[in-house]
């Protein structure tokens, strides 16, 4: 997952191949209390202004890697994303195998995105409409704004996660990025056997990759 240039597309695509759930019966026993659209918005609010001052701060770019990814690991419901992501493959993974998933599902989405972000300054962040999804869910709409590139809208779904808001999926531009990471999982997996452990080695492997893109 290169990044050279800081266009929609990469951003997109990197954060499509990360943030996933499964369908809406499942979310609805994960996320029993209902969530209030003011808060919703202004939890959005504080955490995009946070990410922009971490993106935009003068110093090295892993220092602002680092300061990304303790925000996203605050913001983002990351063992709830991992698990709606797996599906149905949840359940026939071992206990084993699913501690090892998470494990790994959050090193990739934290690496993965606080990269993309943190490379990358001069980055403004307005706030949209909010409106409710479900009585679960709110989906807070956002633009996202750097110098020389196209404005591009990211809508950030957010619940109540153990009675704090979270960050559960995020909508680019119409595409539902849930849908899209659930079934790139779901094929590694057929692909290979109905086998979960094929799964934990790709993720193994890009693990890897994303360490040494950074030298880390």
């Amino acid at each position: 997952m290169t990044a050279s240039n800081f266009t929609r597309r990469p951003l997109l695509l990197g954060t499509l191949g990360l943030l996933g759930l499964s369908g809406a019966a499942t979310t609805q026993q994960a996320w029993a209390q209902q969530m209030d659209i003011g808060r919703a918005s202004a939890f959005i609010d504080a955490t995009g202004r946070e990410l922009v001052a971490a993106i935009n701060v003068d110093g090295p770019v892993a220092q602002r890697r680092d300061r990304v990814g303790a925000i996203l690991r605050r913001a983002v419901d990351v063992d709830g994303v991992g698990r709606f992501i797996l599906g149905r493959w949840w359940r026939t993974a071992n206990a084993q195998q699913q501690q090892e998933y998470l494990q790994l599902f959050a090193e990739v989405l934290i690496r993965n995105l606080s990269s993309r972000f943190g490379e990358y300054q001069g980055l403004t962040f307005t706030l949209g409409r909010s409106q409710a999804r479900t009585e679960e869910d709110v989906l807070v709409s956002t633009i996202i704004e750097r110098t020389g590139t196209p404005a591009f809208g990211l809508d950030w779904r957010v619940a109540e996660v153990g009675g704090q808001p979270r960050v559960v999926d995020v909508i680019a531009e119409g595409t539902s990025l849930r849908l899209t990471t659930r079934s790139e999982y779901s094929s590694v997996i057929t692909r290979n056997g109905n086998n979960v452990q094929a799964l934990l080695s790709a993720m193994r492997r890009q693990i890897t990759q994303l360490a040494s893109r950074e030298g880390t």
